[in-house]
């Protein structure tokens, strides 16, 4: 019997990079969608026949009928948050009860870990990082510092309780002595948590053994990331990144599959570029084309409604992103925003202390010593928006994707034209390999 296909989707620069669409149409060819890393500080944005989803827990691939979901285990898990989320996709008749599964090793998200992020982010004398303040950081220090609770805890009652117990009672006196904060009920957080798991329990599973045995018998598995490549603990501009591997390495141990389980790494770039939150953006155009961008692109995060700082696509970023990922496909998402402009700035390389260099420094400090060097593309100025055939695209801006390609060194596979599922252009080759993986043995 042959092994089922897989592919990890991953953002290519400091997330938002529209991954949740990409995810959507590419579901199609998949049987398992696989969330493997972040929290819902993640917000994937999808538009089916003009109807919107935002998913912040719930893989994409539930809006597939027929195709499962599984959390995975390296996510942190909000079971409020993803009540409340599948309550959403139900009324909106969305089947989840039998395609969403939740892996019995992922931790959990309490209230004390909001409390303690939202307490440490306000705090005076610290680094803003520019948090969500969903817990997400918090959880992730529990996990690590093994004091975490984990789904399959959630489940046995007399352990959550004592364990609520015993966290609060440290987390209120951490709180207080650090940050003045008032405190938190554990009975009370006990009685909410007791009946959320509940609730959560049909999902729960051991979802390592539902992808490998999902993979040996011939289906194809479609992992799916959170953030960007910038945003990743070990790999992006610590210390303003999440708290988890958001790299495509992240796919294999949040999910429990091999590492020889993994086919192919797609990664996924806006035509420009934008960051939320603080930290290092060398391309970053704080002017009015800035704001032109931000309003055409509609540049506001999915889960918080944030303005996401704007600037211009990073060759040297996309270059190191694919090296750390090994990516092999390239989607770029939004080409129709820059449709108006009559040029577009691209970062073709990097400058430190006046020296070209290949990179990317291990300091966020290390880039305000950055000078990026810059090629001017002619722009088009003429709509793109919901062009599905490549050659339909105006000349410069095949041109524009063409060196794109050229310099970043993986090959464009997909390119989104618009918000809705079907404003996108998806290359031959391309889907003469996702057939393939579509294809059981």
């Amino acid at each position: 019997m042959k092994k089922g296909k897989t592919a990890v989707i991953v953002g290519a620069q400091w997330g938002d990079e529209g991954k949740g669409k990409i995810v959507d149409v590419l579901s199609e060819n998949f049987s398992v969608v696989a969330r493997y890393a972040g929290g819902h500080n993640a917000g994937h944005t999808v538009i089916i026949n003009g109807k919107k989803f935002v998913l912040q827990l719930v893989p994409c691939g539930v809006l597939r009928p027929g195709c499962r979901s599984v959390i995975g285990n390296g996510v942190v898990l909000d079971p409020i948050a993803l009540l409340k989320e599948v309550g959403a996709l139900r009324e909106a008749g969305v089947k989840v009860d039998g395609h969403l599964f939740v892996s019995n090793r992922a931790h959990v998200i309490l209230p004390y870990h909001r409390m303690i992020e939202l307490a440490a982010e306000n705090a005076p004398g610290r680094v803003k990082i520019g948090t969500t303040s969903r817990g997400i950081g918090p959880a992730y220090e529990d996990k690590m510092g093994r004091r975490g609770l984990r789904v399959a805890d959630l489940l046995d009652l007399k352990l959550l309780k004592k364990h609520i117990e015993n966290a609060v009672r440290e987390k209120n006196m951490i709180a207080h002595a650090l940050f003045n904060t008032e405190p938190l009920d554990a009975d009370k957080m006990y009685t909410e948590y007791a009946q959320a798991a509940e609730k959560v329990a049909p999902f729960v599973c051991d979802a390592a053994l539902l992808l490998n045995q999902a993979l040996a018998q011939g289906e194809s598995v479609l992992f799916e990331g959170a953030q960007g490549t910038m945003l990743d603990i070990d790999h992006g501009t610590y210390p303003f990144v999440t708290s988890s591997s958001a790299t495509s390495g992240g796919a294999v141990i949040g999910t429990g599959v091999p590492p020889n389980s993994i086919d192919s790494v797609i990664g996924i770039t806006k035509a420009y570029c934008t960051r939320v939150g603080e930290g290092p953006f060398p391309t970053e155009e704080k002017g009015e084309l800035g704001e032109q961008i931000r309003k055409r692109g509609n540049e506001f995060g999915a889960v918080t409604g944030r303005p996401r700082r704007t600037g211009w696509l990073d060759l040297p970023l996309l270059r190191y992103s694919g090296m750390i990922n090994g990516t092999n496909w390239l989607v770029v998402t939004k080409l129709d925003v820059l449709d108006e402009l009559a040029e577009i700035p691209v970062a073709v390389g990097l400058k430190i202390d006046g020296k070209k260099t290949m990179e990317v420094p291990a300091q966020a400090s290390g880039y305000d010593e950055i000078e990026c060097i810059y090629e001017k593309l002619p722009g088009w100025r003429t709509s793109t928006e919901g062009i599905v055939e490549y050659e339909k695209l105006p000349r410069q801006a095949r041109e524009y994707l063409a060196f794109v390609e050229k310099e970043s060194g993986a090959k464009i596979g997909m390119i989104s034209t618009g918000p809705d599922r079907s404003h996108t252009i998806l290359m031959p080759d391309f889907v003469s390999e996702l057939k393939a993986a579509a294809r059981k043995a």
